[in-house]
């Protein structure tokens, strides 16, 4: 490949010579084969493009500008022999400074490359990082070099020993996710060494690990980990991005996790994460944000995409100097030109196949879905995903709404994708403050969202259930403030969202009523037994289970401190146990997490149906009071000998029975138990009153009385006669 067309030989750092050809137009990125680096960038409307080698992370410059002359496809490409990982290099690129129509070409600032699979180092905030003159308007034009206050991309060494670790593949009737995030999890925990704390590697220690599997999670959700950029005006003010919902490199581990190296060893370290993971049994799915960039709106930075071919990579409106905003952050990528959508797919699969993730949470996700304006669930986007052999193999989940019009789009995304399940969360948190919760909502929402999936001819598993995430209050800020708290933000408490269908239980924070404590105790465990009971998978916010609190702040995206940091000294052990033993008991028990809708008829050798709501009386629930009657307490009947599942060699699963008994009202009611037909006997397993999980508790006979406490969850367990 390169023994033709020899240009030019060039002086290398430490006075090896090194040869230049054309190289090819794929794949894009930095690739290294061994004998040197094929570079390739694709750009539509640039006029000239140079390649920047840097020798160390503290050079200021450029030691060899390579122009590059090669272009196909729009593919700008070079190949520069003996070229080894760990070399960093940037772009600059040429073209017309015209923001009036769009175009944001300044060859004075050093761009990253979309495709680098590595990053080092972070902005470090100059005037000079804007393709305009900081105060004046975009119009203007900055000719300072910004290469000395923006990060560098770095060529790695793709090998990597995976061990014949294969990926778990935990079908989504048997998951239980935990959402996290790398720092906020492992930054304090006692058992992680302090010097791999708020890593990658900290993340994969074996005691974080084994916390994992005795907590009994399947998968853990990973908060952004793609390079991103902290905003200038929250480092200028002492805060930072710690969410990382910024992205600016789409293949990179964030080198701010490292604790091995930033030319490259992030990317190794990622990779043993994973593979710790996959050797536990643990699923590693990413939160990612394909919608927008780091480089904000018209007054934002030039850093990657903006300098390389601004209309090329972004949805503009009509005037070509402003940027459509769907996201709220200044801009929104276009998926709907062909070089974004294979930067997203490129990016999707370079993590499934290379770093071996096994799936993805989609940020925003119904930005994606936007052709023009209107959302529209066949796009380009989803056709894409649909038939690729590798991309819709793993599990997808959107977050499916945007902050545009017509954004909100829960219930609206097509089959192969479950969806975070915003109703479900407004619902159940209604239901336990005491809201108005209807009997119909209620009851779609536990049995895992037919009226928003079915039709789809999707199933229980499209319906991501969750109670709590990292965006809003802990469980334990949702029973213990009624209003957010977020003036650490320097915002004046505007920011974050205001309705949080939380109620404090009686007083605002924290207080030394015990009445309140136990109250908020009982709380949280009614909200964590009610999610994993519920069809549908559940998702977990990492903490949750110890009761971490944030004092009140539902938007913690700037505060990478002790705020943000699970403080593990203060566990609540006895919560942590009670979490443990709900998990086990649905992980165990196959009714709970069922792969096919409920039918509601009768199942014909027992003459019962596979689901029934009854009122306290024991009498079955009619169909007109679930459109006009109040969800304040029932019972459900969940019948495990006809699920409508077999086992992956076809034999017939069933489960015991169970019944459940929900007192949403603040005073004591006695529930009726059915007759024999439903069980011969019942066994109390989980009362929310207590703190203990009892799986040989009190046992009932049928029409016996239970007394369910206000505010509580009773449930109850019929072992199989089957």
């Amino acid at each position: 490949m390169i023994a033709e067309n020899k240009t030019i030989a060039q002086p290398l750092a430490g006075g090896v010579l090194t040869g230049i050809y054309p190289g090819t137009a794929f794949p894009l990125g930095a690739t290294y084969d061994g004998n040197g680096v094929n570079f390739s960038i694709y750009s539509e409307h640039a006029e000239q493009v140079e390649l920047c080698l840097f020798e160390n992370l503290d050079s200021t410059t450029e030691f060899l500008k390579i122009k590059m002359k090669e272009r196909e496809h729009h593919h700008w490409h070079v190949y520069v022999a003996d070229l080894k990982p760990g070399q960093l290099y940037g772009y600059r690129v040429s073209g017309p400074y015209d923001p009036a129509n769009g175009q944001r070409f300044n060859p004075n600032k050093l761009l990253l490359d979309p495709y680098a699979k590595a990053i080092s180092g972070i902005i470090d905030w100059h005037d000079s990082v804007f393709g305009y003159k900081i105060g004046e308007d975009d119009l203007s034009f900055n000719a300072i070099d910004s290469a000395p206050y923006v990060p560098r991309s770095v060529v790695i060494d793709p090998k990597f020993d995976w061990e014949n670790v294969q990926k778990p593949k935990i079908p989504y009737d048997q998951s239980v996710i935990y959402e996290l995030h790398v720092k906020e999890f492992t930054q304090l925990n006692p058992e992680v060494p302090e010097e791999l704390r708020g890593t990658y590697a900290g993340l994969a220690h074996p005691a974080v690990i084994d916390y994992l599997k005795q907590l009994g999670v399947t998968a853990v959700e990973i908060m952004p980990v793609h390079h991103f950029v902290a905003d200038r005006h929250l480092v200028e003010s002492g805060l930072t991005n710690f969410w990382g919902y910024n992205t600016i490199g789409f293949f990179a581990p964030d080198v701010r996790y490292s604790a091995s190296g930033v030319k490259g060893e992030q990317v190794t370290e990622f990779k043993n994460m994973v593979k710790a993971m996959h050797k536990a049994g643990i699923e590693v799915i990413l939160d990612v944000v394909y919608n927008h960039t780091a480089e904000g709106n018209h007054m934002g930075p030039t850093l990657s995409f903006k300098g390389i071919d601004n209309e090329a990579y972004y949805r503009l409106t009509e005037d070509k100097r402003y940027y459509m905003d769907y996201t709220g952050t200044g801009n929104t990528l276009n998926a709907y030109l062909p070089g974004v959508l294979r930067l997203i797919m490129d990016s999707l699969r370079y993590w499934t196949v290379e770093m071996q993730v096994d799936g993805f949470r989609f940020d925003l996700a119904a930005t994606l879905a936007r052709e023009l304006h209107d959302v529209n669930r066949l796009s380009a986007f989803f056709e894409i995903i649909y038939q690729d052999p590798v991309i819709s193999q793993v599990k997808l989940i959107a977050e499916p709404w945007d902050v545009g019009e017509g954004g909100y789009q829960v219930g609206k995304f097509p089959p192969g994708w479950a969806e975070w399940n915003g109703k479900y969360r407004d619902c159940m948190r209604d239901y336990w403050r005491g809201g108005d919760s209807m009997l119909t909502e209620f009851a779609e929402r536990f049995t895992g969202s037919a009226d928003l999936y079915k039709n789809d001819y999707r199933f229980p598993t499209a319906s991501i259930n969750f109670i709590t995430a990292h965006d809003g209050f802990t469980l334990h800020d949702l029973v213990s403030y009624n209003e957010k708290h977020n003036e650490a933000n320097g915002e004046g408490n505007n920011d974050g969202e205001s309705h949080n269908r939380s109620w404090n239980c009686g007083a605002e924070g924290p207080t030394d009523d015990e009445g309140i404590n136990k109250l908020r105790a009982q709380q949280k465990r009614n909200l964590l037994t009610t999610l994993m009971l519920s069809q549908g998978v559940p998702m977990l916010l990492s903490g949750d289970e110890i009761c971490r609190t944030k004092n009140g702040n539902n938007n913690t995206y700037c505060q990478d401190n002790a705020t943000s940091w699970i403080n593990w000294d203060n566990a609540d052990l006895k919560m942590l146990d009670f979490t443990r033993q709900l998990i086990h008991w649905r992980r165990n028990h196959p009714v709970f997490c069922r792969r096919r809708w409920f039918r509601g008829h009768l199942i014909k050798e027992i003459n019962l149906k596979d689901i029934e709501w009854l009122l306290p009386d024991g009498t079955e629930v009619k169909d007109d009071a679930y459109t006009s009657d109040m969800a304040r307490a029932l019972a459900v009947y969940l019948n495990g000998a006809d699920l409508d599942m077999t086992s992956a060699k076809g034999e017939k699963i069933v489960d015991d029975n169970f019944y459940v008994i929900f007192n949403g009202t603040p005073d004591p009611i006695d529930f009726k138990l059915p007759p024999a037909k439903y069980g011969d006997s019942w066994i109390e397993v989980i009362n929310t009153t207590s703190e203990l999980v009892t799986p040989d508790g009190t046992r009932y006979n049928p029409d016996d009385t239970i007394t369910a406490a206000g505010r509580s969850v009773i449930l109850l367990h019929n072992p199989s006669i089957y």
